[in-house]
C-alpha cells in the first residue's frame, strides 16, 4: 500500500510538472545583422507576473540564419509549434510543453520535391498540411510547388501539385491555405514570397480534401483600384463552415462561392485603406485585419457580408508596420509585430469579442521604457545571442495539463 502511495504520489508530480499554466509567447525570430543563429524565443505573457514582458528562455537552431518567418497561426494542442526559415527553405519544430525549457525537436527540408514550405495547418488525423512554394527548383521560371501531407517528423503521406494546365499564363506559388471539412474542400492562395524576381500573382486555388485532387484554378476580379486582386494571401472560414474569404496583399477581401460547385467564383467585398494589407484574424464574426501601410490594426463586423462595417480601431506609430497578428485561446488578446519590415516591437492588443472594441496593452512594455511594447532590440537571450533581433511568427502559449487544453 505504501509503495502504491509513493507511485500516485509520483505520478502526480510528474503531470504537475509537465502542466503550463502561465501565459507565454512563443517567438521566431532572427539576427537582424545575419551573422548569428535563428532562435524562438520566450516572453513571460502573464499579465499578474512580476516578469511581464520579460525574456525567459529560448533556444536557437543549428546552422546560418534562414530568414525566420511564418509559424503555424496559433500554438497547437500537443505543443509542438511548426515554424519555416523561408529562404533555407527549411522546417522546425519546436517542443514547447515545458515554456521554460524550449527544444528543437526535429528539422527538415524539401519533401517529395517540393521546397520552400510557407503555411502550416493541422488535419483531423494529427498530420500536418503545407504549402511549399516550388517545386523542383526555387528561381523565376521554376514550377509552382503545392500541397504536402506530412507528420511532425517530417514523413511524407501523400503530395500534389499546384500546376494547372488550364492557367498557363498565371504565376503559380503556393502561398497559405484553408480547410473546409464540411464541403470536402481545401482553398489555397498564390503569392510569391519572391515576388520581385517572380511577378505577381492573382489566384486561389480549390482542391478536394480527400484525395488532394486540384479542381480550379480561379483568378480574383479586380476591384474600383484594379489591383486589388494582387498577391492573394489568407483565405479563412467563416463561422457557417462553408464560406470563405480571401484577403490580399493589395489590400482586397474577396469572398468565394460555390466552392463545391463545378462553377466557383469569387466577388470583392472590400478594399481595405492604405497600399498593403497583411495577416488577417477571424475572431467570431469579427474580421481584423493588419494594415501594414497606414500603421493600423482595424476591426470589421463581417455579421452581413453584403455591409461590412468597421468597429474598431487602433493607430500605431510610424517605425511600426503591422504585419503578423495571433491571438490566445480565449480570443480576448493579440500579438501583433512588424517582422522584419518595421521596429522590431511586439505589441499585445486587447479585444473584446463581444463589442469587437480594440485596446493597447501599455502593461506590455520593456521594464525601463515608458513606450507600450516590448523591443527585441538590444537583448540578451539566454541560449547566448546578444544584438538586435526581428520577430517574425509569434504565438500564445496554451493553458497544458497533462497533454489537453
Amino acid at each position: 500500500m505504501r509503495n502504491l502511495c509513493c507511485f500516485v504520489l509520483l505520478l502526480f508530480c510528474s503531470v504537475a510538472g509537465y502542466s503550463q499554466s502561465n501565459s507565454y509567447l512563443f517567438v521566431w525570430a532572427g539576427d537582424d545583422a545575419k551573422n548569428d543563429r535563428d532562435f524562438l524565443g520566450v516572453i513571460d505573457a502573464d499579465s499578474k507576473s512580476a516578469r511581464y514582458g520579460k525574456v525567459v528562455a529560448s533556444v536557437a537552431v543549428p546552422g546560418a540564419g534562414g530568414t525566420p518567418h511564418h509559424t503555424e497561426a496559433a500554438m497547437p494542442q500537443d505543443g509542438f509549434l511548426l515554424a519555416n526559415a523561408f529562404e533555407s527553405g527549411r522546417t522546425m519544430v519546436f517542443d514547447l510543453r515545458e515554456p521554460l525549457h524550449p527544444a528543437l525537436a526535429a528539422s527538415f527540408g524539401d519533401l517529395d520535391g517540393y521546397m520552400h514550405p510557407h503555411t502550416y495547418v493541422r488535419l483531423a488525423n494529427g498530420h500536418v498540411l503545407a504549402t511549399f512554394q516550388y517545386h523542383g527548383g526555387h528561381g523565376p521560371k521554376s514550377d509552382g510547388g503545392g500541397l504536402v501531407e506530412f507528420d511532425e517528423r517530417g514523413h511524407v503521406f501523400r503530395s500534389s501539385s499546384a500546376m494547372d494546365t488550364t492557367a498557363k499564363s498565371e504565376l503559380i506559388r503556393p502561398y497559405s491555405l484553408v480547410i473546409v471539412p464540411a464541403l470536402d474542400r481545401i482553398v489555397s492562395t498564390n503569392t510569391s514570397m519572391h515576388y520581385k524576381s517572380d511577378g505577381e500573382t492573382r489566384t486561389v486555388q480549390i482542391w478536394r480534401l480527400s484525395d488532394l485532387k486540384l479542381l480550379h484554378t480561379l483568378v480574383l476580379p479586380p476591384g474600383p483600384r484594379g489591383t486589388e486582386q494582387q498577391a492573394p494571401g489568407e483565405p479563412l472560414l467563416i463561422a457557417d463552415g462553408k464560406t470563405v474569404l480571401v484577403h490580399t496583399f493589395s489590400c482586397g477581401l474577396y469572398k468565394l462561392d460555390g466552392i463545391e460547385t463545378d462553377k466557383p467564383s469569387a466577388r470583392l467585398l472590400k478594399t481595405f485603406d492604405g497600399e498593403q494589407a497583411d495577416v488577417p484574424l477571424l475572431i467570431g464574426h469579427y474580421w481584423i485585419q493588419s494594415l501594414s501601410s497606414v500603421h493600423a490594426l482595424a476591426v470589421y463586423d463581417i455579421s452581413d457580408l453584403d455591409h461590412l462595417r468597421e468597429v474598431s480601431r487602433i493607430s500605431f506609430d510610424e517605425k511600426q508596420k503591422p504585419h503578423w497578428i495571433s491571438a490566445d485561446a480565449s480570443g480576448r488578446r493579440i500579438v501583433v509585430n512588424s517582422g522584419e519590415y518595421g521596429e522590431h516591437r511586439l505589441f499585445i492588443v486587447n479585444f473584446d469579442p463581444e463589442t469587437g472594441a480594440l485596446a493597447l496593452d501599455g502593461r506590455f512594455r520593456d521594464a525601463d521604457s515608458r513606450q507600450a511594447g516590448v523591443s527585441l532590440d538590444g537583448k540578451s537571450w539566454p541560449h547566448g545571442f546578444k544584438g538586435d533581433a526581428y520577430p517574425h511568427g509569434t504565438v500564445f502559449s496554451r493553458a497544458v495539463v497533462n497533454g489537453n487544453e
